[in-house]
């Protein structure tokens, strides 16, 4: 892209009922779950399984949930991913938009967005809100955004950028955004990532024979690595703990928000019961899979973490809160986009890796 081409930005994040009446999370439901990315079951099985029992069971229990986190503005997540919007534009001269990958704002209202905004527009760049790739979040945005690009034959160019789990940049701001509650004293520190199928790593495995199948897979050097959510987390883990220096036996990792069986473990829920039993009674958590606060971090961890770890005897539980709008993360977009309009291919993905 040279930097005089007519570019556009479009922000992806993972989206949220229109309202928290039933009918909407419902709706909602609907769309995410029967995401053959998410439930990567056999379409007609998924339908069923997703239509007539997860849904219909869920649907209540989440309204009541979103209620908990609800804003005057609307949800939590849509809300934070147009201040963030709100905060990048000035610091770039391309148009930046936002899209949901469920719900709305939707990726063709996006796009047309721009087209308004720019008409003779050659090229999208679009940043998945997602560190880490998984089937589940980064490759179904990805898919969805080139399936639309397809469908309405738009003419202009469709890029990405890719994971950015070991940036650089992206590991500062996330450093920093932790650094004072550290300082506030604590026991341990959980960085809770959400949880994925163990078959998902799998069958997102370029080599068809490491993940999981390798002893120490995750520290085993691997092509693998570049499609490997687990191994992702691991690595965005101690590279925080690195540059904060947190010692060894004063972090661990957990994997919240699974849905069935044979999902990666340990479990947030379970380990937030467990760790006053071990001593830990002053616990920071923390959730680097989300860059917004959302229903997953808000109410699952703030809200329901809170009550099973001091119920189990915690004394303090302090959740930092995710990246938000930090300027630092702020500037880290930004750069991204400099970069890429100066020829810079660093942070592009590689669609035919």
């Amino acid at each position: 892209m040279a930097s005089n081409q007519q570019t556009g930005i479009i922000l992806m994040n993972l989206g949220s009922p229109d309202s928290t009446e039933v009918p909407d999370v419902r709706k909602y439901l609907m769309q995410f779950l029967m995401d053959g990315r998410v439930i990567d079951y056999p379409y007609l099985f998924r339908k069923m399984l997703v239509g007539g029992i997860i849904v219909p069971f869920r649907a209540p229990k989440s309204a009541e949930a979103y209620k908990t986190i609800w804003t005057r503005e609307g949800s939590p997540l849509v809300v934070l991913t147009r201040q963030l919007r709100e905060a990048l534009q000035p610091l770039t001269d391309q148009p930046v938009e936002i899209a949901m990958r469920y719900g709305n704002p939707s990726m063709s209202a996006a796009y047309e967005r721009l087209l308004e905004r720019m008409p003779d527009m050659q090229e999208v760049v679009a940043i998945p809100l997602y560190p880490h790739y998984a089937m589940s979040s980064y490759e179904t945005a990805v898919e969805y955004a080139r399936q639309v690009h397809r469908e309405k034959g738009y003419s202009f160019k469709l890029t990405f950028i890719k994971p950015y789990f070991d940036a650089p940049d992206y590991i500062q701001a996330l450093s920093e955004n932790m650094r004072s509650y550290l300082e506030q004293g604590y026991d341990h520190i959980l960085f809770s990532y959400h949880g994925v199928p163990a078959r998902h790593i799998k069958k997102s495995d370029t080599t068809g024979c490491h993940c999981l199948q390798v002893k120490d897979c995750c520290q085993v050097a691997s092509p693998a690595h570049m499609t490997c959510y687990r191994h992702q987390a691991f690595t965005t883990t101690a590279l925080v703990c690195e540059k904060l220096q947190i010692p060894a036996g004063k972090h661990s990792i957990s994997f919240q928000s699974r849905l069935g069986k044979g999902w990666l473990e340990p479990f947030t829920d379970i380990r937030l019961a467990e760790m006053p039993r071990e001593g830990i009674r002053k616990l920071l958590i923390v959730c680097p899979a989300f860059v917004s606060d959302c229903l997953e971090t808000l109410e699952e961890i703030a809200i329901r973490g809170r009550e099973t770890f001091m119920e189990a005897g915690g004394e303090s539980y302090t959740m930092i809160p995710c990246l938000n709008t930090n300027p630092l993360w702020v500037r880290a977009l930004a750069g991204w986009i400099h970069d890429y309009a100066e020829g810079n291919r660093t942070m592009v993905l590689d669609l035919h890796q």
